[in-house]
């Protein structure tokens, strides 16, 4: 599934040869001719609704056999990186837009233009469907499902902070992560700056008004406005207003705080209440999902999980064919039900939301669970993707945060800081983008 910043995966070359075919799941034997599927941590969970929608292809396609093998999060780019290397690249692969990309950027994905229908793109959410363009504007991938960040809140540590609300927007975060730790002991958010974790710190200072890069890809946070973003985490956590882990530790150390009653709000989806209830009832009990922290301009992030092509493909068209089957109205709503995520069909986010406005729980569980997942539909509507999924993405992250660990353990100011950063990735950019 999706998480927030996520980071998603970590890249590396690695060759593995015959070690593939260990990570199928049905069916377990193929030929070259079988439409080669990867996905992302969906089995065993998902294997009946994956294994169904193979079968509902299969019957309308035949002979179009299709091998569905599921990954990891943690291996999907060394396993990719060794079948392009091997030339035993899939035909359809489950990615994240940063790693889509970046592999784009190496030849490594073909561009779907061509291959697709006139009236694609109308079947998708637009925010969501321009996630899948890369730098020259082709079309590198097909959306699926989509998550969106809320803020779940302890609504106990709230009150005992005489608070009635969390914040909604960035400017209002350290007053109240300060009024929470003078009033309860407890912090009041967990953002990390561990270089290749999640990005949510980096989506801030975008929704802070600061762009990321110009357009010649060159550094474009080295301004005023970037200038108090990196001020605004620095002060947080020089003031101790941010638990001392954010630097050495990601987004699994702020699922543990929140659990354990340490941490006033967790920055998550909606479909990890149930993870909640399961490991913390306790917490779950007196947990409440508001709308995410935003800026100015009120957009919210939305995460994307994609389909695209590798270039090695040898059937593309029918690549393209499944993968738009697979992401289909019909498909999607099953999907979203089950999963308890958004889809990025416009007709299957349409009726998940009748749906859901229909829906009577029978159990505080579950009415704790869908209240969160239309608050999720709703947000949507001002939800995109707001670090953009351009090559070297995860090298900005890395240089951006590296440098504000410097700057949070006061060993360079902030501004020094946005320099640093600003110097260190316009070498990189030079080198590769003259």
């Amino acid at each position: 599934m999706l998480r927030s910043r996520r980071k998603v995966v970590v890249a590396g070359l690695v060759v593995v040869g015959a070690a593939l075919i260990g990570w199928g799941c049905r069916p377990k034997q193929g030929s070259s001719t079988d439409l080669q599927l990867w996905t992302l941590q969906l089995a065993p969970k998902f294997n009946t609704y994956m294994e169904g929608v193979i079968k509902n292809w299969q019957q309308n396609h035949p002979g179009a056999l299709v091998r569905w093998t599921d990954l990891p999060w943690g291996s999907v780019e060394r396993k990719l990186l060794a079948a392009v290397f091997a030339r035993t690249a899939p035909d359809v692969v489950n990615l994240n837009p940063p790693f889509a990309a970046n592999l784009a950027s190496k030849g490594g994905i073909r561009d779907l233009t061509p291959l697709l229908p006139v009236d694609a793109a109308d079947r998708y959410l637009p925010s969501v469907w321009e996630s899948g363009l890369d730098v020259e504007g082709r079309q590198i991938a097909i959306p699926w499902y989509l998550t969106v960040r809320l803020s779940l809140v302890n609504q106990q540590l709230l009150r005992q902070a005489e608070l009635d609300a969390p914040p909604r927007r960035w400017q209002d975060v350290p007053s109240y992560a300060r009024r929470m730790r003078e009033r309860t002991g407890r912090y009041g958010l967990f953002v990390t700056v561990v270089p290749d974790d999640s990005t949510e710190l980096l989506e801030s200072m975008v929704q802070m008004g600061v762009t990321l890069l110009d357009s010649r890809r060159r550094a474009g946070f080295a301004t005023p406005k970037g200038q108090r973003a990196f001020a605004f985490w620095t002060d947080l956590y020089r003031q101790g207003l941010l638990p001392r882990e954010v630097i050495s530790q990601g987004q699994k150390r702020a699922i543990e705080l929140y659990q354990s009653g340490e941490l006033a709000m967790l920055a998550s989806g909606a479909e990890f209440l149930r993870t909640i209830q399961t490991n913390a009832p306790a917490v779950a009990r007196v947990t409440h999902s508001y709308p995410p922290l935003v800026g100015s301009d009120g957009n919210a992030n939305v995460a994307v999980m994609t389909l695209v092509v590798p270039r090695q493909s040898r059937r593309p068209q029918e690549a393209v064919d499944f993968a738009l089957f697979l992401t289909n109205g019909v498909n999607q709503v099953t999907f979203a039900q089950q999963a308890k995520v958004l889809p990025s069909s416009r007709n299957a986010l349409r009726q998940v939301q009748i749906a859901l406005n229909a829906e009577r729980p029978e159990s505080r569980e579950a009415a704790q669970i869908r209240s969160a997942r239309a608050l999720s539909a709703k947000t949507l509507k001002r939800a995109k993707v707001l670090v953009p999924a351009l090559p070297g993405i995860k090298r900005l992250q890395s240089i951006i945060y590296t440098q504000l660990q410097r700057a949070m353990l006061d060993q360079i100011s902030s501004d020094e800081a946005v320099e640093e950063a600003a110097r260190q990735w316009n070498r990189y950019a030079e080198a590769r983008w003259p």
